[in-house]
């Protein structure tokens, strides 16, 4: 049984996630030494055979080809088209494998979903360089973002789900005395019922980080999946899908548990999907501005978003200025800033700051960052591990409109390096603006692009009541505060909370500020307008089935 050969796993993940210690049971780092020899380029040789032809998929509803993804590292199409669907075809044959699914254990649907998870770790090298070549990630990121750390969101969705569905016993024995009739005995039975086909929307960026938990928080409490990959993400979640099928497939369940509904911008298919009366949950991850249409126009689904936030940084003082700028500088270049925890806004004192180097102005500030930045991507080898490539045309076109807007000073402009892999590759250093805090409009959404808002406050207080009113009405996912004052630092996390916004104080330690951690962090609090879930807990899996329960007399 499946769910006896991952126990010891699934105790382990029970145990960190009560805990929230740290724990992965998957290799994290792509050195030769802890994988089998050749593995890495066996992987990469994999990704370059499926370039320039089809994809093998074997699904149902298949009506045609589709796809048209472009590398942002060589601006050249991968030459890869993939099954297109009728939607109406692929949702019955979901709604058809649901049938038998919900008739298995959640035990077993957990194993099984554990075998999977293990099945996709070893083509992490194909995935990492599928995920460079769609997303623009750099490599070492690519390969934790759709590789360990993705599955380590995966599993602890899985167990979460274990979790919830474990909690309801298979049978029970009531009884209760009424009066002079004497006692009576019940015998009850609760059977999980899934709630239907569950459509899950991926991203761009991290095709698989959001993907992963979604779809195992599905398949183990019974749903089956359609999912629907970003038009220049689709090779991460091909593979995937086709990992996942076989692993369906070769265990006796039916494999259209599982199918992908790949388009293309010309020819899109979200809208058909989100609103087909078959489909009972949707799990979106992208803009803001589209997840709160889905939440609003899909009230008849059960919809978890992840969208985005206006992600700020109050700077009151610091006792570790070096470990502070070092910190945002990494945290500006990082994916060039395409990441759904990369800051956007810094809200500065004008009077200044109390630090371990003295007092530290806006103008002493400005060129602090601008110079640690200037040391990353001055570069080009470091600046390709660092901030990787662009996905999209439409970053660039926002970094040219943000630094000719005359309400800002530009204290860092952008340009392109020179990869030293890859010499057409779309590349953007941050972009660094200076704006009077009274500018809001400018800076008062997310721009998905490397650029950083050094906003002008009067002072502490007015940058904590700026900050905390963007987290409240524009949403953050987020939230970044560096103060020595332990008063301050209290207000501040009780503002922050107010807000519905998660806050990370004093990151000064030599690892990324805004990396999350499976297991112990939580991804998004569901409290402002950055998205309605959170990564992971038990509201993430435990409505996803509903209770049926029988009773008789014994």
């Amino acid at each position: 049984m499946l769910f006896k050969k991952h126990q010891q796993v699934l105790d382990a993940a029970l145990a960190a996630c009560s805990a929230r210690h740290y724990w992965s049971p998957f290799i994290e780092s792509p050195s030769r030494q802890l994988h089998p020899k050749d593995a890495h380029a066996n992987g990469k040789a994999a990704f370059e055979a499926l370039l320039q032809k089809p994809f093998s998929l074997d699904q149902p509803a298949e009506i045609g080809r589709t796809g048209h993804e472009v590398s942002p590292y060589t601006q050249r199409p991968l030459g890869i088209d993939y099954p297109k669907i009728d939607v109406d075809s692929a949702m019955q044959a979901s709604s058809d494998a649901r049938l038998s699914w919900q008739q298995v254990s959640p035990e077993e649907r957990v194993g099984l979903c554990f075998e999977m998870a293990f099945a996709l770790e070893k083509q992490c090298f194909t995935n990492a360089y599928a995920t460079m070549h769609t997303a623009g990630q750099a490599f070492l990121m690519a390969y934790s973002g759709s590789g360990p750390n993705a599955l380590d969101r995966g599993v602890e969705a899985l167990t979460y789900a274990h979790k919830a569905m474990a909690d309801v016993p298979n049978r029970a024995l009531w009884s209760k005395t009424f009066g002079r009739a004497g006692e009576v005995t019940l015998e009850k039975s609760y059977r999980l019922v899934p709630r239907g086909t569950a459509v899950v929307v991926c991203c761009a960026t991290f095709p698989m980080w959001n993907a992963y938990p979604a779809i195992f928080a599905n398949l183990a409490t019974g749903n089956p999946v359609i999912v629907k990959p970003h038009p220049n993400g689709i090779l991460p979640v091909a593979l995937a899908v086709r990992c996942i099928r076989k692993i369906l497939a070769d265990h006796d369940y039916d494999p259209n548990l599982l199918i992908m509904a790949a388009d293309t911008r010309d020819q899109p298919i979200t809208l058909a999907l989100l609103q087909h009366p078959d489909t009972a949950i949707i799990d979106y991850t992208g803009s803001q501005e589209f997840g709160l249409w889905i939440e609003k126009n899909c009230a008849d689904k059960l919809v978890y978003t992840e969208t985005a936030g206006c992600n700020g940084v109050v700077i009151q003082s610091t006792d570790n200025l070096d470990g502070m700028i070092d910190g945002l500088a990494n945290a500006l270049c990082g994916f060039s800033a395409q990441m759904c925890t990369s800051p956007q806004n810094i809200h500065f004192p004008l009077s200044g700051i109390d630090s371990d180097q003295g007092r530290i102005h806006f103008a002493d500030f400005e060129q602090l960052l601008a110079t640690a930045i200037n040391s990353r991507v001055d570069n080009p080898v470091r600046a390709a591990a660092l901030c990787g490539a662009i996905q999209a045309d439409e970053s660039l076109a926002i970094l040219a409109r943000l630094r000719s807007d005359p309400c800002v000073d530009v204290i860092l402009d952008s340009g392109p390096y020179q990869h030293p892999e890859f010499p057409e590759a779309r590349t953007a250093t941050p972009l660094v603006l200076a704006v009077d805090a009274e500018h809001h409009a400018l800076y008062s959404r997310e721009h998905f692009a490397p650029v950083c808002f050094l906003i002008k406050e009067q002072d502490a207080e007015a940058a904590l009541n700026n900050a905390t009113q963007l987290a409240r009405q524009h949403g953050a996912i987020a939230s970044y505060l560096y103060s020595t004052d332990p008063v301050y630092k209290v207000r501040a996390e009780n503002a922050f909370a107010d807000a519905g916004a998660s806050l990370w104080c004093n990151m000064t330690v030599p690892m990324p500020i805004n990396f999350a951690a499976a297991y112990s962090d939580y991804h998004i609090t569901g409290l402002n307008p950055a998205g309605n879930a959170c990564l992971a807990d038990l509201a993430f899996v435990a409505n996803r089935f509903r209770i049926i329960q029988f009773r008789q007399p014994l």
